[in-house]
């Protein structure tokens, strides 16, 4: 078995099975020998998005994440370790969610499911 780290869209894509979803994610999915994670971290980050009005769920977030667990996505805590993780990060990105995500990735080292090319320069493994 596999682990992976699924970066916030990944999530949100998986959950709405938007046409965006690589056929590569899409069979990571679907295979349950594969175990996709969730990082505490990106339920922060739709929370605060949600708030905001940039992110619309229709439905609550509780039920969202319910929904993906319902479905076999774990939660990936917060721990110290990940945060210490990201004081020694290089700036090659500046958003503060995906700085985390990529310090819980190396730290657990395990790859990061993400179409985010801007990923690329840190060291983490990234599927799409």
């Amino acid at each position: 078995m596999s682990r992976y780290l699924l970066d916030t869209h990944a999530f949100l894509w998986l959950a709405t099975d938007d046409e965006k979803l690589s056929p590569n994610v899409r069979a990571l999915f679907a295979d349950a020998r594969q175990e996709l994670m969730l990082s505490t971290a990106s339920i922060w980050e739709m929370a605060i998005k949600a708030s905001l009005g940039k992110l619309t769920l229709g439905t609550t977030l509780a039920q969202l994440v319910q929904g993906g667990r319902d479905r076999g996505i774990r939660l990936l805590a917060l721990e110290a370790d990940h945060g210490y993780r990201v004081e020694h990060l290089p700036f090659h990105h500046r958003d503060p969610f995906d700085r985390i995500l990529i310090a819980q990735a190396l730290h657990e080292g395990i790859p990061i499911v993400s179409r985010d090319e801007s990923l690329d320069p840190y060291s983490v493994q990234r599927v799409w």
